[in-house]
Parts: structure tokens; C-alpha cells; sequence
């Protein structure tokens, strides 16, 4: 299975919920792998990656960075040229837009994310006819290089794996999820998700963020309804 991190995880407070990381542990004790597809650093996804105990690939800065594990051999490959939306960052301070950068910019290698207190619409009409696509994850505002993305990285890792997303249940809220969520075999999303994330969803769970995670994976079976969660 495949899950977005902050709002599907998390609180609406990005507090990192308990009850989701036991249904995730028994998701991988009963032979599925997990992989994390996020918008943060590659550092923060595999820290929680290790803390989770996951098993799976990780699709880290919104589709440009790839870890994987082979063996004992750990692997990052970077899937997007940063220039581009360098450049792009560029255009919007040249215009005057009250931008700025995240903390966590400082180790991004493959986009730019910024604070979302302007428009997605605002940056797309700053940024022009420049090659780099505008994503927004409700936490932050994605510039990257035309072709990238959540559901390219995707692509990438399961290749890899000899899978494909229609085998996958995937999980997101954000917009920048929307594309992996339609590819997915079965996809998920919360009411806290945005509008075109619960549009993209076949399971639309009652319950907002990572309540409404669980519920969701109840929903498709893959942890009991008893709440007796651990190894088979």
C-alpha cells in the first residue's frame, strides 16, 4: 500500500497519530509493504520510515527523490532537475510575491516548496509559460520540472518492484495526491482531504485525517475491525 504523510498520518495538527502507525505495523507484519509518498525531505519521510519499521520504497519531495532498499544496499536517486523550479522561485520574488521558502527547503535537492499564504493561481500566472508544474498540498506550495510528481515517482518504485498503482491502495488528501489517488486500485481519502482528493477517492472515510486512515484500511480489510492489531 501506498500513503501520503502529513494529513493522512497526522492530526490537523501534523502531530503524528498512534493509532495510525499501529495500523500501518500490522499492515507490514501481515506481508505488505508500505511506501511513503510525501512532499516532505527525504530525512524527515526516513526517519519515520525507521521509526515505523516500513519495508517499501519512499517517494520523498513530492515525486523527485527515490529511496529504496536492496539488501543492505540503500539507494537514492533524484528524479527531477532543481533548476527549473529554481528559476521559477526566481520569477515569482522578480514579481513582487510575498514568497517564501520552507525551513526544510535547505535539504531539498530535486524542487522548491513554499509557505502557502499566496494563490497557486498567483504563482502559475508570476511563473509563466516556464516548464514546471504548481502543486499544492495544503501545507505548502510545490514548483518542480514538467513530468514530475507523486504519481511519476510512484511509477519509478514500482517498476522497480514489478508492480503497478492499479495493485495498490493508496491514501492522500492533498491535490498534489489527485493523480496517484486515480491510478490507484483502490484509493482512499478523508472530509479533511481537499475537493478534488475526495472526488479521486473510492472511499471517502467518515472520519477527518489519520482517523479517518484507519478507518479507511478497516474498511478494505487490511486491519480488523477489533482493534486487535499486531503480528498474524
Amino acid at each position: 500500500m501506498i500513503t501520503d504523510i502529513d494529513g493522512t498520518l497526522t492530526d490537523r495538527n501534523r502531530r503524528l497519530s498512534t493509532a495510525a502507525v499501529e495500523a500501518l505495523r500490522h499492515v507490514e507484519a501481515h506481508g505488505r509493504p508500505v511506501i511513503l509518498a510525501t512532499g516532505n525531505v527525504l530525512p524527515i519521510a526516513l526517519a519515520l520510515h525507521r521509526s515505523l519499521g516500513l519495508s517499501g520504497p519512499i517517494v520523498a519531495e513530492n515525486g523527485g527523490i527515490l529511496y529504496r532498499r536492496i539488501g543492505r544496499l540503500e539507494q537514492v536517486e533524484t528524479l527531477c532537475d532543481r533548476l527549473p523550479a529554481l528559476e521559477a522561485w526566481r520569477r515569482l520574488r522578480r514579481a513582487g510575491l510575498p514568497v517564501r521558502t520552507l525551513f526544510t527547503d535547505r535539504w531539498r535537492e530535486s524542487e522548491v516548496a513554499i509557505e502557502p499564504n499566496v494563490s497557486v493561481a498567483a504563482v502559475r500566472r508570476a511563473i509563466g509559460d516556464l516548464d514546471v508544474v504548481v502543486e499544492s498540498t495544503g501545507y505548502a506550495i510545490h514548483l518542480m520540472q514538467t513530468g514530475g510528481g507523486k504519481l511519476a515517482g510512484l511509477r519509478h518504485a514500482l517498476d522497480a518492484l514489478g508492480m503497478t498503482l492499479s495493485e495498490c491502495l493508496v491514501a492522500g488528501d492533498g491535490d498534489n495526491d489527485v493523480a496517484m489517488l486515480r491510478a490507484a486500485g483502490y484509493a482512499l481519502s478523508f472530509p479533511s482531504g481537499s475537493p478534488r482528493a475526495r472526488a479521486a477517492a473510492d472511499y471517502v472515510a467518515r472520519a477527518e485525517y489519520a482517523a479517518g486512515f484507519v478507518e479507511g484500511l478497516i474498511h478494505a480489510g487490511l486491519v480488523p475491525r477489533n482493534g486487535r492489531l499486531g503480528r498474524p
